[in-house]
């Protein structure tokens, strides 16, 4: 399916979405249970990264090709170098082989892991040889990625020193890093964690347990979008989500009381609610959430909001650079966005929204983030099965809320 057409329809139909477990979790809990075999894993995401991080995972010798993964190659990288015996060649697509992976692969030789750069330094494919590694203490920079952290973390148990990190710089999406920290000390692994650093202890064998992954809160942002976006009085409901999630975009419900957007907890559902106007203007720091700027950055849009949105030094090497992505993208349906290398500001709108040809870039949250547009006007959206790489039932669920989504090719 080469586009797909999107034409919003209000109201809304169906009123209750169950959306598929956290990509962010699974991952993890997958990394754990690899190391503890007596881990059970339940309500695992079916997306893509999860299918291919699953797959990473049950080889030890040959060519690991992960595509756009990109948690995986940070945690795969961390697992096979820690790995005694394992030998493997890291890969993934273009793409991937342009994001950098040099602070990961630094500390990890610094610990004593054998891992080369068959390409351009600082970059993948990666050749990792994998021995037991002592750990002890390290010294890493905090300021780029919390997933380089978080991938030596989860690893970290195994050492027969531990780990205790220092941060260097002010750390980033600190949210992940503590859902990594809270899941390692939900099977028994005790850690530490202050302004300076954080401390993994040595844990070899842990207790028979299952882990239940929550919902996944990014995809439940592209909802909230959605009954901002739609009349006041239109509700929705979302399950498996908790007032208490691990998940930093749990933001969300409260950020989205500025967009109209009311939230009620009640036993692993959110109710939203549409109960009013949005405000004129927003400014957001999402340091700890930068997962969520596409959508918000859509949601303004639509309604014509002025909205800031700083924290966003993460963006440019993600999937592709996503603030470059939103200004040429939002700039086509004549909305106005100014953009830095960490910040992205979406100027109140002078004229109507326009139809426009959407350009996904390879990035899920594109095709995701832009779709509740459609409420306001007509979509081409390109390549709209990249959303398989977190949520592939996106355009199926979009459906059952009353959306039109029709392939051109039909």
């Amino acid at each position: 399916m080469k586009a797909l057409q999107v034409h919003g329809v209000q109201p809304i139909a169906q009123q209750h979405i169950t959306l598929t477990g956290s990509k962010s979790e699974t991952n993890r809990v997958l990394l754990l249970k690899a190391l503890y075999p007596n881990l059970e894993l339940l309500n695992d995401s079916n997306a893509h990264d999860v299918a291919m991080m699953k797959e990473g995972l049950s080889k030890t010798n040959g060519t690991v090709d992960i595509h756009h993964a990109g948690t995986a190659m940070r945690f795969l990288t961390a697992y096979f170098a820690t790995l005694e015996g394992s030998d493997v060649l890291l890969t993934g697509s273009a793409r991937m082989k342009q994001r950098p992976i040099k602070i990961l692969v630094d500390a990890l030789r610094t610990l004593g892991a054998d891992v080369a750069y068959v390409e351009n330094e600082g970059f993948p494919p990666l050749q990792i040889k994998g021995k037991a590694l002592a750990g002890g203490s390290l010294s890493m920079r905090a300021d780029v990625s919390s997933q380089y952290l978080s991938a030596l973390c989860l690893v970290a148990p195994k050492f027969q020193k531990g780990l205790s990190l220092s941060f260097e710089g002010e750390l980033t999406s600190i949210p992940y890093l503590k859902m990594t920290l809270k899941l390692l000390e939900s099977i028994g692994v005790p850690t530490e964690l202050n302004s300076e650093g954080v401390r993994i202890f040595n844990k070899n064998t842990i207790d028979d347990q299952s882990l239940a992954v929550e919902s996944d809160w990014s995809a439940a942002s592209y909802y909230y979008s959605i009954v901002a976006l739609s009349p006041v009085g239109t509700s929705l409901r979302l399950s498996v989500l908790k007032d208490d999630s691990l998940q930093g975009d749990r933001v969300l419900a409260d950020l989205y009381t500025d967009f109209g957007v009311e939230t009620r907890f009640d036993t692993n559902t959110v109710h939203l609610h549409k109960s009013g106007a949005a405000k004129e203007a927003v400014s957001y720091d999402l340091r700890d959430a930068p997962d969520i700027a596409q959508t918000i950055a859509v949601t303004a849009a639509g309604l014509g909001m002025h909205c800031t949105m700083t924290g966003l030094h993460t963006l440019p090497i993600k999937e592709t650079d996503r603030l470059a992505a939103m200004k040429a993208e939002l700039e086509k349906c004549a909305v106005q966005v100014t953009i830095t290398d960490e910040s992205l500001e979406v100027h109140p709108r002078k004229d109507a929204l326009v139809s426009a040809t959407i350009s996904t870039y390879n990035d899920h949250r594109m095709a995701m983030a832009f779709a509740p547009l459609a409420l306001c006007v007509p979509l081409t959206v390109e390549d709209p099965m990249v959303v398989e790489k977190s949520y592939p039932d996106f355009w199926k669920d979009l459906e059952s809320l009353g959306f039109h989504c029709k392939s051109k090719a039909e």
